[in-house]
């Protein structure tokens, strides 16, 4: 089936479901909602998935990996070489977030859907759009047929992970110069100026930053991406990164399968497919607001709460990985059985 169809066709969770889980919930022996967003993030993996015994075992982050040639607008520390060398790091696995994901049994698995090296570094996957994108300063980020092919790429990805039998995805990035084009695609869809929206990355100077939001403004000018067309606006001044996230949640969304979403990238992709389908949101869990000031407004406009705030931004799937043990002692409250009733005491009622 064609890919707008299929996004098309995606539907929401079951409100029922959601209920059910809430009021397993609620018999548990501890006051009534007192686990806060963890009991509504179970609730809404039930509604989701369409029952209400919620199983986490099977895991996976994966990291989309890609270059961007607006970095040659000096809007970052590093050049491409950094991307290549963490993709390489991820792939042997021995990158930050590999660390961080040690003994929560999740499997992380770096894409290259669009770097600028040679070749994918050994243990990245190989799923090369293009070469890179184009410096946005000068005109469009890519094609609109490499956009679209970037979006296949990261839907068949969390389709073929659910197939294969995970329970929940999570989601991350690398690609030096991805937060300028975070912020030009947050920028129009949220009608905000980029001023108010651009952040620091990586560690910029005041130079450095200024460089970087004039960038943006420039590439606004040049590109007069389409708010109203959430493809045209990534195909003009986003990433090949940014592209494929947005297609590994519609993808998500479509097989059932939740997924955390990581920091500021991977929350402006995330925008980016819920505004071509409002509910990939049902599948949608935020781990944590990244310290880059364009996230909370991205949240905000998710309708999404973040489970943690640690003022991270590291990227690589940092803060989907802090947030997975969250969900796992969440879920042995929910599955002990310790109920009012198992304990011998009067449940508590909703006033």
């Amino acid at each position: 089936m064609d890919l707008l169809k299929r996004i098309s066709a995606i539907s929401g969770g079951d409100p029922l479901v959601f209920q059910q889980s809430l009021d397993h919930w609620n018999s548990l022996a501890k006051p009534l909602g007192s686990l806060g967003q963890l009991e509504t993030a179970v609730a809404k993996i039930a509604a989701l998935t369409g029952s209400a015994d919620i199983r986490l075992d099977h895991r996976a982050l994966y990291v989309f990996c890609a270059d961007n040639g607006v970095v040659a607008q000096g809007v970052s520390q590093s050049d491409a070489s950094v991307t290549e060398a963490v993709a390489r790091a991820l792939g042997e696995g021995r990158s930050t977030v590999n660390y961080l994901t040690d003994g929560l049994n999740c499997t992380v698995i770096p894409v290259d859907v669009g770097m600028a090296c040679e070749t994918a570094p050994n243990g990245v996957w190989d799923r090369r759009v293009r070469s890179g994108t184009a410096d946005i300063t000068q005109g469009p980020a890519m094609s609109r047929a490499d956009c679209l092919a970037a979006l296949q790429t990261g839907f068949d990805l969390a389709c073929q992970a659910r197939r294969q039998g995970a329970d929940i995805l999570l989601s991350g990035e690398m690609g030096i110069g991805n937060t300028t084009t975070s912020a030009a695609v947050l920028s129009v869809l949220l009608d905000r100026p980029p001023k108010e929206l651009t952040g620091r990355g990586a560690g910029l100077s005041d130079q450095g930053l200024r460089r970087k939001t004039a960038a943006i403004e420039t590439a606004l000018l040049v590109n007069g991406p389409d708010p109203a067309d959430p493809i045209d606006v990534l195909t003009k001044v986003g990433g090949l990164d940014l592209a494929a996230l947005c297609g590994f949640y519609l993808g998500a969304a479509c097989s059932r399968c939740p997924v955390l979403l990581d920091g500021l990238i991977t929350c402006a992709a995330a925008l980016c497919a819920a505004r071509l389908c409002p509910q990939v949101r049902d599948a949608l869990l935020a781990s944590h607001c990244s310290a880059e000031p364009a996230a909370r407004l991205a949240l905000e406009a998710l309708s999404l709460s973040p489970l943690l705030s640690a003022g991270l931004r590291l990227g690589e799937g940092s803060g989907a990985s802090a947030a997975l043990p969250l969900l796992d002692m969440a879920l042995r409250v929910y599955h002990s059985g310790n109920t009012f009733r198992t304990i011998g005491i009067e449940p508590y009622q909703p006033l």
